[in-house]
């Protein structure tokens, strides 16, 4: 299937054609077309949905089981961010990565322990 953003893309005001572009907005890279003179901008509204359901679930608190497993405590992760990670990262290309190599785990304090999913640049990025 072909992606609308793969077409030319012609400036509403301008008649100019617009350069695909990426823009960043609240920590998102968005897949964008801007006008050279008048700067208008369009995004994909593929990357505008994934943000605005990244910002739903951001808020949200997920009550999670604790579970014995062999010799080992597991939580279970709920279905909404586990797809919602996968479509992200189907959406950034082919530096995707099997779920159980992007998990990392850190105890952070008593009362704080974080799942990090991504590259291993991340933690380098936070110390």
């Amino acid at each position: 299937m072909t992606d609308i953003f793969d077409t030319v893309i012609f400036c509403k005001s301008c008649k100019q054609p617009m350069k695909q572009t990426v823009i960043e907005r609240n920590g998102f890279e968005l897949r964008a077309v801007q006008c050279g003179r008048c700067k208008d901008t369009i995004v994909h509204p593929a990357d505008t949905q994934s943000m605005h359901q990244f910002q739903d679930l951001k808020g949200k608190t997920f009550q999670v089981k604790l579970r014995m497993v062999g010799n080992s405590h597991a939580i279970s992760i709920p279905k909404e961010i586990v797809d919602f990670m996968h479509e992200h990262h189907r959406m950034v290309g082919p530096l995707r990565k099997e779920m159980d190599e992007m998990v990392r785990l850190c105890f952070e304090d008593f009362d704080r322990l974080t799942v990090r999913f991504g590259e291993e640049e991340d933690d380098a990025e936070r110390n």
